[in-house]
């Protein structure tokens, strides 16, 4: 937001600049250098001693009235050829001089001028000019005062406009403290301003847009919610009705199969409802229960909880990793899922590692099986996405297991990401930041 500010802050002052050139120059064309009107008045008193008081001379006076000026003045006026003048003067210059106006030589403080047109006025005098030096000129007073013209310019500018984008950087703030908790799951939060506000009809539609999102995810957990617990009341009686037909029908195995096979259903449908439920809860504004807990107690707690499985398990928790304030319950079960799906497609090992640094904690879950390809990596963490090779029974699962281990990190402000493990399989890394 700073970031918006200063560059407008920098397009002003660059645009303050540009029509300070754009004066300069148009006036430069339309009526003259207006610093040569600067220095030519700074050099009036010498201009004005030519033109009254050497001009006025009879012919053969006025060479001893130039020798006067010089022994009373600071200035060195001297008397050079005609080829040195015109040498010394730019080619924009010399058609006044030709035309025997006085020429002013700002950057060396002096001024040339012919002395005498066709020779018929000043004896001896049709193939010189006079060059004066050393003139009072000092123009940098004059572009001080121009500077100091410009910067009051530029205040009178800037300030209100200091004003007038400080009431909108205010809001603009606010809009991004709205933003910041509505994406944090704050579904409540909304910008408070008043109808006078720069910016109230924008954070009236942000509002408008954040009411309606809050209504669609909370229809979408309600009913998400009611229809997880409807359908635990059937299968709970489901459950009691496969017991007592299991136990009536000892003798015949293939109907206790057949029976066997429908339990199984059942409680494959009611481990997807307790997932649904799971990410419903994760979904409420405040599904975070905040506590303080040993990292290495809870991760080793992650690695024992596990099913038996014919591959290794290698964890690499070293002691004393500290405390961590969070919710226990949801990293465990992260973790806990990022194990077990290592458990389902590891060849022959899985590994469990985690890190302390600098407050914060990484725990890296990794295998040796086919892993991820590229392209599937971010798709993983989706609800229901499950590769190609995982949509047989024996794998098991409803793809909810790495999406749920993802927003579980999310909610704590950290991260979850897929790439390959040194292993040959895939390697997930939880990395949360300082508490």
């Amino acid at each position: 937001m700073n970031r918006l500010f200063f560059r407008f802050f920098i397009l002003v002052m660059l645009s303050i600049s540009v029509a300070a050139f754009i004066v300069y120059f148009t006036i430069n064309r339309l009526f003259g250098d207006p610093l040569e009107a600067i220095a030519r008045r700074q050099a009036a008193a010498q201009i004005f001693l030519l033109e009254q008081y050497v001009d006025q001379a009879p012919a053969d006076e006025w060479l001893d009235r130039l020798n006067k000026i010089r022994e009373v003045s600071d200035v060195r006026i001297d008397l050079v050829p005609l080829a040195i003048a015109r040498k010394s003067l730019p080619e924009q210059e010399r058609d006044a001089f030709e035309r025997g106006e006085v020429v002013i030589d700002i950057p060396h403080k002096a001024l040339f001028r012919r002395v005498d047109l066709a020779g018929d006025k000043y004896i001896g005098s049709n193939e010189e000019a006079i060059h004066a030096q050393d003139l009072p000129i000092d123009i940098g007073v004059a572009l001080q005062v121009e500077a100091v013209r410009y910067l009051i310019v530029a205040l009178a500018l800037l300030i209100p406009i200091g004003f007038w984008s400080r009431s909108h950087w205010k809001g603009l703030q606010v809009l991004m403290r709205v933003a910041d908790k509505f994406g944090a799951g704050q579904l409540k939060a909304r910008a408070q301003m008043q109808p006078g506000d720069s910016i109230y009809p924008l954070a009236e539609r942000i509002n408008h847009m954040a009411d309606r999102i809050e209504t669609l995810l909370e229809s979408q957990r309600s009913l998400l919610h009611s229809v997880s617990h409807e359908i635990r009341t059937p299968i709970a009686r489901l459950e009691f009705a496969f017991e007592l037909l299991y136990d009536t029908v000892q003798r015949d195995q293939v109907l206790q199969m057949r029976i066997g096979g429908m339990q199984g259903d059942l409680i494959e449908l009611k481990s997807l409802v307790n997932e649904l439920l799971g990410m419903a809860r994760m979904d409420s504004d405040a599904p975070l229960r905040y506590e303080t807990f040993d990292v290495t107690e809870a991760l080793r707690s992650c690695a024992n909880s596990l099913p038996p499985s014919p591959v290794s398990l290698d964890v690499a928790v070293p002691d004393g990793m500290g405390t961590y304030y969070g919710d226990q319950r949801l990293l465990q079960r992260a973790t806990g899922n990022l194990l077990r799906n290592a458990q389902k497609y590891a060849n022959a090992k899985v590994a469990l590692s985690a890190t302390r640094k600098l407050g914060g904690v990484t725990i890296v879950v990794e295998d040796d099986g086919p892993g991820i390809p590229e392209s599937e990596r971010e798709k993983v963490f989706e609800p229901f996405y499950r590769l190609d090779r995982s949509r047989d029974r024996s794998t098991g699962g409803f793809g909810l297991g790495l999406s749920i281990a993802s927003k579980a990190v999310n909610l704590h402000g950290g991260a979850l990401k897929v790439d390959t493990s040194p292993l040959g399989g895939a390697r997930f890394t939880i990395t949360l930041p300082a508490a």
